[in-house]
């Protein structure tokens, strides 16, 4: 999306004036969503800005374009585009959990959020499930982590958010885990953001594994290889989902 953006933006305002009949858009990471509000006065809240550029597409024969996301940061955002699009909000979390079937049904799971938006977000999928949810709080300069509810005593440990940039706030998360008796600490994140290579402070012996998507390709593309990440491709996932929501 970054270095392609006026091309994407050039092609997509073009393409309702060939008359086609309809437009489906797969941008499954929405790259500007964790500024969607404005704190102090002179910030830009830019998921709204780009919610804006995306609403200035053209009608197609049958009406407005769509616009496929994953696991948008803040689901309000929807709100954000205007009429000539429509925003369908889907989530990865059928990947990890077929991956939890597959490779990890013999073991005691639990799933652990590292904070309450988290837990509000993604609670409802994981009702079978031992749940542990974390809180963060800031005293002075450092934000402290703690648990709120749940244990992880015994468990391998799964935390599950929405996305990762530097990882701090996981990676306390996975301390404070530990020290409640967990036997083990992996993570799941839809989007694997990781700017300036912070993924390289997520290592084999502090995560058992770390399943991201592919949703962040250049980054998904560096860390394949590399322990203890693993990407679990969205092609098809997104091929279902285009044909369930919108054709």
């Amino acid at each position: 999306w970054r270095c392609n953006t006026r091309l994407l933006c050039t092609v997509l305002l073009s393409l309702p004036r060939y008359h086609i009949r309809s437009l489906v858009i797969a941008l499954p990471y929405f790259p500007t969503g964790t500024m969607e509000r404005v704190d102090l006065e002179g910030q830009v809240a830019t998921a709204k800005t780009l919610a804006r550029l995306l609403s200035a597409l053209p009608l197609t024969r049958c009406g407005p374009a769509s616009i496929l996301f994953y696991d948008i940061h803040a689901l309000q955002e929807r709100f954000y585009f205007g009429d000539n699009v429509v925003p369908v909000l889907v989530s990865a979390v059928p990947l990890f959990l077929a991956e939890l079937a597959r490779a990890h049904s013999h073991e005691s799971i639990a799933i652990a959020f590292p904070d309450e938006g988290a837990c509000k977000r993604f609670g409802s999928h994981f009702t079978a499930f031992e749940v542990v949810t974390c809180i963060k709080r800031r005293v002075g300069d450092r934000r402290i982590v703690s648990i709120k509810e749940g244990s992880p005593e015994g468990k391998h440990v799964f935390i599950v958010d929405d996305l990762v940039k530097t990882g701090g706030t996981l990676l306390r998360c996975r301390d404070v885990l530990m020290e409640g008796g967990a036997l083990s600490v992996s993570a799941f994140v839809t989007h694997a953001v990781f700017p300036q290579e912070s993924w390289r402070r997520f290592t084999p012996d502090l995560f058992r594994r770390f399943l991201v998507t592919d949703s962040c390709p250049e980054v998904a593309a560096l860390i394949a290889n590399q322990p203890p990440f693993h990407v679990l491709p969205l092609a098809r996932h997104i091929l279902e989902q285009v044909s369930k929501y919108c054709l």
